[in-house]
């Protein structure tokens, strides 16, 4: 879901980075797309990617996870805003996404390539009711399947891109926008008991979204 996110926050008209680390796969160019694709696949690379992200707050960096590496998934959820952990539909992948989020108290899950068929969703729900009732809190809005979305994987993507998955990037961007500036502001709030500096699995936040950076001050300002 990186390219979707980051290509969602183009949309909104937002400055976003899509910083690939894992070794098996091939950088993208930027081309057409609205955000910059880098190349974050060695410790070196991805320290200065990061280092330059901090002397941009209007940007948004999204992280394509640790490539399977638990120690760098360790510390990209311990440097920053938001943890976004992707599952579909599969008994396999919740009992994964379980662990993750007992080891990452602060991470979200994803429903991802969730189906749009009526039934399937109502199976999807229920399995969900069934395995993940616990962590229904912890939940963003399911993303639905869209083919479209493997054209953002191309090496250049189309000049135009079908209507739904724009609609689809746009609303997941705003869903991670709302529940970044959550918590943002759970961070200022209760300091003393969590530690709310969250990284992404396929889609992790460096620097904290700048569209709401005076929101966000103005709300703290106002908590007792």
């Amino acid at each position: 879901i990186t390219h979707m996110l980051c290509h969602g926050f183009g949309l909104l008209g937002m400055r976003s980075i899509a910083v690939l680390t894992d070794m098996s796969r091939e950088p993208l160019f930027r081309g057409d797309r609205g955000y910059t694709p880098l190349d974050g696949r060695t410790p070196d690379k991805l320290e200065k990617i990061l280092a330059k992200l901090e002397s941009m707050p209007e940007w948004i960096g999204v992280i394509d996870g640790g490539a399977n590496r638990p120690e760098m998934d360790k510390m990209l959820y311990e440097t920053a805003n938001l943890t976004l952990l992707p599952f579909r539909d599969s008994h396999e992948d919740i009992r994964t996404v379980r662990l993750d989020l007992e080891q990452y108290p602060n991470a979200f899950g994803v429903p991802s390539q969730w189906p749009t068929n009526p039934w399937q969703q109502m199976a999807a729900e229920q399995t969900l009711d069934k395995l993940m009732q616990d962590y229904r809190p912890r939940l963003l809005e399911p993303v639905y399947t869209v083919s479209s979305s493997k054209l953002l994987l191309e090496t250049q993507i189309p000049s135009d891109l079908p209507t739904v998955l724009n609609n689809v990037c746009r609303g997941l961007a705003k869903q991670a926008l709302n529940y970044g500036q959550h918590a943002s502001l759970q961070q200022s709030m209760t300091q003393e008991l969590f530690n709310l500096e969250l990284s992404c699995r396929t889609s992790d936040f460096k620097e904290g979204l700048a569209a709401f950076r005076d929101v966000l001050r103005n709300e703290t300002d106002h908590v007792v």
